[in-house]
């Protein structure tokens, strides 16, 4: 039997599976698979981008499966740098093509779309396509019995267990090999998932997964330890809505108190399984629990810090500065709590790693579209962000979207501020990204800057863009064709809204481009072509005696 998983990138409040990214339900799904007695060799992954850069090719593919399993679902869609989701017409194209059973599943379950503010649409009967209700990984599992392959008609719906997740994570490790991106990836890694709080916010999509599932430490760096076997070597930590809460103690309050010392013991854990890794990383806390539990969540946060790598991002559902907003749509906290938690992150992250970015930094997200959304919101909501920035404090990335309605969510049939404030929307977002965006990020990366291990990914006319891998990772724009796929150190020189530009580090004089030394930081036009004109140069000593060049300059560049 030929299996294959198709991966059209899933993109949750609280997974991300995204490239460089890939997801926990790809590797459950193999690990599933090879549960059922399945060969690994016999197990095959494509991504959809993949597939789309040879249509033909890969047609073949599909063809010859005899089981195929699509992942998909952006419940919370961004832009991303290489990587564009799958959409219905290449879900219609796949399983006309297909000749093996399929099954789709995912987050695409509970409903389509590819932009905020809109409703997401049901998945509509495909032609030969079985959509999973609930977890894809327990129903490939459950279709596949004595090594046949049952018809997906006769398979109910079902969650998996920690348990089943304890044994597929390790035994789908394999998979990542076979990503087109590998070695550089980044395994998402689940801690748990569902959400703790009493009430949900009106919007969102991780209730539909129940009361909080904690995996066993134990499970979680054994996986890591399987994964890091594989060749991974960059992680984050993602899979949860609230890293603060992980195996926290519920003492019948609000939110359940955090416990340090099982994240102590996860992160050394890991550790001690990965030693030579290049990045930890996390994502999502709660900013209630910081508000609630403020001692807990600091300690967290140092213990985080201890075993973490630098570059690393805390994002934190804010929604809304509106008081009605927040009523209304059962949101986490008020603007004084959200900016007591900024402080303690920044407190705790905001010194300078050995990367060039900044040990750890709060992003904070924003929905609009919600009930009780008026033109006055979006200036409240800016005003909170001007005292953050005049404040001092640092953000990392600020993330401002429409809402999504999902139907069996608070907000369905009640989102209609997203079309009437679709003009404000818009500029209120333009006026945050020209006024608070860029300010910021001149504070988080200063001109001169030097950026350690950059991946070069793309290729745009006479620009490489690349980025660090990691949690939300900055754009950086360089000002030359580059070889992609290798990693390389930058100098910061210039700010965009939310992308740096930056040159190579150190810039090579004797061969670099002119238009590469004339945007070195603080040189000037006559300076860079005078070391233009007077190279080769045999050392520093020869350039300084011929140019005459700041000694502020040197530390930018070699011979």
């Amino acid at each position: 039997m030929k299996a294959l998983i198709i991966d059209g990138y899933v993109d949750e409040p609280a997974c991300f599976g995204v490239p460089p990214y890939i997801s926990p339900y790809i590797r459950y799904i193999a690990g599933a698979m090879r549960d059922r007695g399945l060969h690994a060799q016999h197990i095959f992954y494509l991504p959809i981008d993949k597939i789309r850069s040879n249509p033909k090719q890969h047609e073949k593919i599909i063809r010859e499966a005899d089981f195929i399993v699509i992942v998909a679902g952006m419940t919370v869609p961004g832009k991303y740098l290489r990587a564009i989701p799958i959409n219905l017409q290449e879900l219609q194209n796949i399983s006309c093509i297909a000749n093996g059973k399929v099954v789709l599943g995912g987050p695409i379950r509970l409903g389509f779309s590819l932009e905020g503010g809109k409703k997401a649409s049901s998945i509509s009967q495909l032609p030969n396509v079985h959509c999973c209700r609930a977890d894809v990984e327990a129903f490939v599992y459950d279709m596949l019995k004595d090594g046949k392959l049952e018809d997906p008609i006769n398979i109910g719906d079902r969650f998996r267990s920690v348990g089943e997740i304890a044994r597929w994570g390790k035994k789908g490790a394999f998979i990542i090999r076979q990503h087109p991106d590998y070695p550089n990836i980044m395994c998402e890694i689940e801690t748990y998932r569902g959400c703790g709080r009493k009430r949900h916010c009106s919007f969102c999509t991780e209730p539909f997964y129940g009361k909080p599932d904690h995996r066993p430490i134990e499970d979680i760096v054994l996986e890591v330890q399987e994964l890091y076997k594989e060749g991974a070597r960059y992680f984050r930590i993602g899979r949860q809505p609230d890293l603060l809460s992980y195996q926290a103690i519920d003492k019948g309050g609000e939110l359940p108190v955090p416990n340090p010392s099982a994240i102590e013991s996860l992160y050394r854990g890991i550790r001690s399984v990965a030693p030579q890794l290049k990045v930890l990383h996390m994502d999502n806390i709660n900013p209630a629990t910081i508000s609630a539990f403020p001692n807990e969540s600091e300690e967290i946060l140092y213990i985080i810090k201890k075993y973490h790598t630098c570059g690393d991002v805390a994002a934190m559902g804010m929604e809304s500065a509106d008081p009605e907003v927040i009523k209304r749509n059962g949101l986490k906290v008020f603007p004084d709590e959200m900016f007591r938690a900024i402080e303690l992150v920044n407190k705790v992250g905001a010194k300078r790693g050995i990367t060039g970015m900044p040990e750890l930094l709060p992003g904070i997200n924003f929905v609009h579209g919600l009930m009780g959304e008026t033109k006055e919101t979006f200036r409240i909501n800016y005003d909170f962000l001007l005292k953050v920035l005049n404040s001092g404090l640092l953000l990392r990335r600020i993330n401002i979207r429409q809402v999504i309605a999902f139907q069996g969510t608070p907000i369905y049939g009640k989102d209609e501020a997203t079309y009437k404030h679709k003009k404000e929307f818009l500029h209120y977002k333009e006026k945050v990204r020209k006024e608070i965006d860029l300010p910021m990020l001149r504070k988080v990366v200063p001109v001169g800057t030097i950026l350690r291990n950059v991946l070069l990914e793309v290729n745009e006319g006479s620009i490489t863009f690349g980025r660090q891998m990691g949690s939300y990772p900055l754009l950086i724009g360089i000002p030359a064709n580059l070889e992609i796929g290798r990693y390389m150190d930058v100098t910061v020189i210039d700010h965009g809204f939310r992308s740096v530009t930056a040159i190579p580090y150190p810039l090579d004089v004797n061969n670099a481009q002119l238009r590469l030394l004339q945007r070195l930081p603080g040189i000037g036009k006559t300076m860079s072509n005078r070391i233009f004109r007077e190279r080769p140069y045999k050392d520093m000593n020869e350039l300084i005696d011929k140019t005459s060049i700041e000694t502020d300059i040197l530390k930018y560049i070699k011979i």
